[in-house]
Order: C-alpha cells, then sequence, then structure tokens
C-alpha cells in the first residue's frame, strides 16, 4: 500500500492545555509521551470531529475534572487517510478492533508494546497519513470519531491548517513564564 487512499475534507477539533496554545499543530506532546496510536518519539495530531468529543478526550472522558482548555478548529484537506471507523472499514484492512482498543497505557507501564503502536508503525512505514478511528474515552458521544495525523502540513494534499483567522492565539510560550 502506498499512501493511505481516502481524502477526508472538513474540520476537526482539538482541546488543548491552554499552556501549549501557542503551538496547536506540532504533535510534539504526542511524541514526548506517546498515545493511543503513536509510540514515544513520533509526532502525532490527535483531533475528532465534533468538538464535545475533543473536550471529552482531552479529559479522558471524566466529566467532574474539567480543567481549563483551549479549543482549536482546524481545516483538513488530506489526501492519505485510513478509515477504521466502521467493522467493514477494518476488515477491508486486515485489522481487528481489539488492535484498537487495546488498554494501550497499562501495556505500556507493562513494558508491553500496544498493538495501537504497531500498528501505527506499519501504516506510517505503508505512507498513511492518518486514520479515522472510534473513540475509547469514557462517557464519548456516540456521534463522532477521531482522526489521528502522522503526516501533516498547513497546505494539501496533507493540510491540517489551525483556523485562527483573527490571531487569537499566541504566539510563543513566553506569556507562560
Amino acid at each position: 500500500m502506498t499512501g493511505g487512499g481516502d481524502r477526508f475534507v472538513g474540520r476537526v477539533y482539538r482541546a488543548h492545555n491552554p499552556r501549549w496554545s501557542f503551538s496547536p499543530a506540532s504533535g510534539a506532546g504526542a511524541a514526548k509521551h506517546g498515545g493511543r496510536f503513536n509510540r514515544p518519539g513520533v509526532a502525532a495530531l490527535y483531533t475528532s470531529s465534533r468538538y464535545e468529543l475533543a473536550i471529552t478526550e482531552a479529559h479522558h472522558g471524566l466529566p467532574f475534572k474539567l480543567q481549563p482548555l483551549t479549543i482549536v478548529g482546524y481545516e483538513v484537506d488530506h489526501a492519505d487517510i485510513l478509515d477504521l471507523s466502521s467493522t467493514v472499514a477494518r476488515r477491508t484492512a486486515g485489522i481487528h478492533f481489539d488492535e484498537l482498543a487495546a488498554p494501550w497505557e497499562l501495556m505500556a507501564f507493562e513494558g508491553r508494546q500496544p498493538p495501537g503502536w504497531i500498528l501505527a508503525d506499519r501504516l506510517i512505514e505503508q505512507g498513511v497519513g492518518g486514520i479515522i478511528v472510534p473513540s475509547f474515552a469514557a462517557h464519548a458521544p456516540v456521534e463522532g470519531y477521531n482522526i489521528v495525523f502522522w503526516n501533516w502540513r498547513p497546505e494539501p494534499p496533507r493540510q491540517v491548517c489551525v483556523i485562527d483567522d483573527e490571531n487569537r492565539l499566541p504566539a510563543d510560550g513566553s506569556s507562560w513564564q
């Protein structure tokens, strides 16, 4: 397989810790800590199709622990997205739901390779730029999905561009010092 196959055009959202609002498209936090679909050292941008889902994802589904967030929207026109949100799509791609839903944090803590990391490594090597997946956060809204980007830039064919027409986001992190 070369490239991810499907083109995704639309708007997605991410809820950021305000401390990092000056760099909402970096993927550096995911690279530092790893995530469900990226091992530490691999940049990834985790986004959601709905802002309510982005908030839920940012708080790992803990509804009574809402902390300050910066909600950022992104315009997307990405040519290499693999849709794994449905049973049919996963079957076609030869991917099992268990690979997506595995308790990755526990597995990483125990020194085991989470299946999502192995899957991401394989798909990145094949040229896939991102995946559409269901949410695994507790209390996540039923409607909506997440898109995880591994290869993106501000313009097509792998566009993920921050919406900030009024320049509201800070230019750097100096306000946090």
